[in-house]
């Protein structure tokens, strides 16, 4: 897969997000955050699960069974995964989905500066800028002003890290194992079992709650765990997690234009501005790295590719 490519799959993830906050507002009127995202993540597992099982039969038959290295790191990636989805599908009872998708975006700038602090890796210098751009997008989208914040909202803001960190070491796992849908049904598997231990003892479940919720569920365990979490492991496997990052807070747009379509949330002027700019910053991220290396390439030369 080109850069090209992975970025396009990224944006294809970061709609398919956007849409989904509308199905994991809709879900909180028959169970709880924690059993929504339970069920969810263990039906987008039992979904990929036919292509992990292929892929575990190909690397046993090649003799290249998963270590204890991989399985902690599949388990890792899955609590990760489960903490923030968990945390923002908490803070999504107590705010509107169009915050709760512009305040998910603040794992952006966090994204370059976790990756420079843990693992030393310098990102290209336009990730600074387009992340602190990123970061005030998100700011004009919400309001414009920390009077605005609810409950939910600082909930969906600690969710940030822990989105962060997985945005941060999901490539890399997915790179050792080069087994992307292995990688992905086996971080579904740990979120969605550790958020319905979690639920089964903080949440009332009761079957007519599941099937009330049971269309909203569908679609986020289809549609966005299935699909848009597993095209995010095999698309970052070939991107860089500070570009990924950028690319994928393109969803907080996502929500807002879902927000306003279907759930009737509204967007001031500062929102608009806070849109166009989180836009205007993928673009440049994008392009900066192209033209720094075009033009750092010897006349007649090829130029290597962009970090």
């Amino acid at each position: 897969m080109t850069r090209t490519q992975a970025n396009l799959t990224l944006l294809a993830v970061a709609l398919i997000w956007g849409s989904a906050f509308i199905a994991q507002a809709e879900g909180m009127a028959g169970v709880g955050p924690l059993t929504f995202t339970g069920i969810r993540f263990l039906l987008g597992a039992a979904i990929v699960l036919p292509l992990a099982w292929r892929e575990w039969q190909l690397r046993s038959a090649s003799c290249r069974r998963a270590g204890v290295g991989d399985v902690l790191g599949i388990g890792a990636l899955g609590v990760l995964l489960m903490l923030g989805a968990a945390l923002q599908q908490i803070g999504i009872t107590d705010t509107s989905v169009t915050n709760a998708g512009f305040l998910t975006a603040l794992y952006v700038p966090l994204v370059p500066l976790l990756a420079w602090l843990l693992l030393r890796t310098r990102p290209h210098w336009s990730v600074w800028p387009t992340s602190l751009g990123c970061l005030w997008g998100t700011w004009l989208l919400a309001g414009g002003g920390p009077g605005t914040l609810s409950g939910g909202d600082l909930w969906v803001i600690a969710s940030s890290l822990f989105w962060a960190l997985h945005v941060l070491f999901v490539g890399r796992v997915a790179e050792r194992i080069a087994a992307p849908f292995l990688v992905a049904c086996g971080q579904f598997l740990v979120c969605g079992m550790s958020s319905l231990i979690w639920g089964t003892l903080s949440e009332t479940i009761t079957l007519a709650g599941i099937r009330q919720a049971m269309l909203p569920i569908g679609y986020a365990g289809i549609i966005s765990v299935a699909i848009g979490f597993t095209a995010q492991v095999i698309g970052q496997r070939y991107a860089q997690p500070a570009d990924a990052a950028i690319i994928l807070s393109a969803e907080t747009v996502f929500a807002a234009l879902f927000g306003y379509l279907l759930m009737g949330d509204r967007l001031h002027a500062g929102g608009i501005a806070g849109c166009a700019l989180i836009l205007a910053c993928i673009i440049i991220v994008q392009i900066a790295p192209l033209q720094l290396a075009r033009h750092r390439a010897p006349a007649g030369g090829r130029s290597h590719r962009p970090r």
